[in-house]
């Protein structure tokens, strides 16, 4: 994106934005505020409906699924009656518009710290882990372990079904030579390796072979087509970013508490994910099991959280279907914090809100204490990879402790497109100078 491309996406934006809110207020004339309050209502019951569906079980579920449906098209079905649904469909069209010109207009100049540019010589050395049964199979499906050893890479396949110590492993890589390590899996067996790199200054080569690979996400790889990394042994670029850790352990992404660090626990969880979170949520949420836990981030303290997710570096919403794990920046030295309290259908229903819900609060800090009412022990989820933890846990960020290496030709950027800052994009349309930058630090609780 050029500099003088993103004031005309600022404006698109605008234009669009307005738009999205009149269309519908022209369409409705004097009853705009009558069917306003209808939508406001739809989304509302929604949210009531999917609370009952995810945290009760029995007749209560089955009316929140009734509800989490019925809600959304009785009032599609009533604009439709009215001869507002074209309109309805026009103002969400123009949202998606707008929201889409605005990522465009943030985007910020291509490397324009030229940290993506930093050449780095090719590996002597190179050593790659690979997990056959990562991504449903992708080590086999993309010939992974063959193009990495005709690139000059050492390859150790992890047997199905032992247990194997990757750590160890990447640990007598070094004390055998290796001079840079690599991982072929999920984002909890990158967080092993990625560990031992950090460790000893050598660089880390990430491939996506895993599920998710957020962290890949970030890195700007392609999740299509985990063979592409390979590139970087023979034409990469190297920077560093941070790394978090928890209780000492090392994490890529996040370290979860609380209900979703319960879900991972699980027995059935790396079969049946979904299946298994929509069985236990009823109990984790609202019934005897239902984890209460504490936190401490510089000033900040919060008590009887159902739910806690401290990131390597802030994610740009706490919630995204469609961009998961997206953060802006892998090296703000910063962690991002998530604290979710909903005790109540009534708080459930804000937290449509997102950031502005009462029950959801967002901070950053350097370093983050958890702790719950057990034990001595806290269940948590690194990297998705279930842990049980001595309590409290300190959570902290160590600043571009790990040494990157990526293709040089990589289909994304190494951040996520920035939320929509409806401020700044009305400051770059209207050709205003910005403020001065600062550095994010700890914030207070909303």
């Amino acid at each position: 994106m050029t500099p003088e491309g993103r004031p005309w996406w600022a404006r698109l934006a605008l234009v669009a934005l307005v738009g999205s809110a009149a269309v519908p207020l022209v369409a409705a004339g004097a009853r705009s505020a009558l069917w306003l309050l209808l939508a406001v209502a739809g989304v509302a019951l929604t949210a009531v409906g999917v609370w009952w569906t995810l945290a009760h079980t029995g007749p209560l579920r089955l009316l929140g699924a009734l509800l989490s449906v019925a809600a959304p098209l009785t009032v599609l079905g009533l604009y439709s009656s009215y001869g507002l649904l074209w309109s309805a469909v026009a103002a969400f069209v123009l949202w998606l518009v707008a929201h889409a010109a605005g990522h465009a207009a943030l985007v910020p100049e291509d490397d324009v710290t030229g940290q993506w540019r930093r050449p780095a010589p090719a590996p002597r050395h190179p050593w790659i882990v690979m997990n056959p049964l990562s991504g449903g199979g992708k080590v086999d499906r993309f010939g992974l372990a063959d193009r990495a050893r005709a690139a000059g890479a050492e390859v150790v396949l992890l047997e199905p079904g032992a247990h194997q110590d990757v750590a160890a492993l990447a640990r007598r890589a070094v004390a055998e030579g290796a001079d840079l390590l690599g991982v072929a899996g999920g984002d909890g067996t990158q967080a092993l390796v990625a560990e031992v790199a950090a460790r000893h200054g050598l660089p880390f080569l990430a491939i996506p072979a895993g599920t998710r690979n957020h962290f890949a996400l970030d890195l700007g790889l392609d999740r299509r087509d985990p063979s592409t990394a390979l590139r970087a042994l023979s034409d990469g670029v190297e920077f560093r970013v941070d790394l978090g850790y928890a209780a000492g352990r090392a994490f890529v992404n996040n370290a979860s508490f609380g209900t979703y660090a319960a879900v991972v626990a699980e027995p059935d969880y790396r079969g049946h994910k979904l299946q298994t979170a929509f069985r236990s949520l009823p109990v984790l949420l609202t019934g005897p099991r239902a984890p209460r836990l504490e936190m401490r981030a510089g000033d900040s303290h919060l008590g009887g959280l159902q739910a806690l997710l401290v990131s390597n570096n802030p994610y740009l919403r706490a919630v995204d279907a469609n961009r998961p794990g997206r953060r802006r920046s892998l090296a703000s030295g910063l962690l991002g914090v998530v604290c979710v309290r909903v005790d109540d259908t009534a708080q459930a229903a804000r937290l449509v809100r997102g950031d502005r819900s009462p029950g959801l609060t967002r901070l950053t800090a350097e370093e983050v204490v958890v702790a719950g009412d057990g034990d001595g022990t806290l269940a948590a989820g690194i990297d998705g990879e279930h842990v049980t933890l001595p309590a409290p846990v300190v959570c902290r960020i160590a600043p571009g402790a790990l040494r990157v290496r990526v293709p040089r030709d990589r289909p994304g950027r190494p951040a996520g497109g920035p939320p929509v800052d409806w401020p700044e994009v009305t400051r770059l349309a209207l050709g205003r100078p910005g403020p001065p930058p600062v550095r994010a630090s700890s914030s207070g609780c909303r």
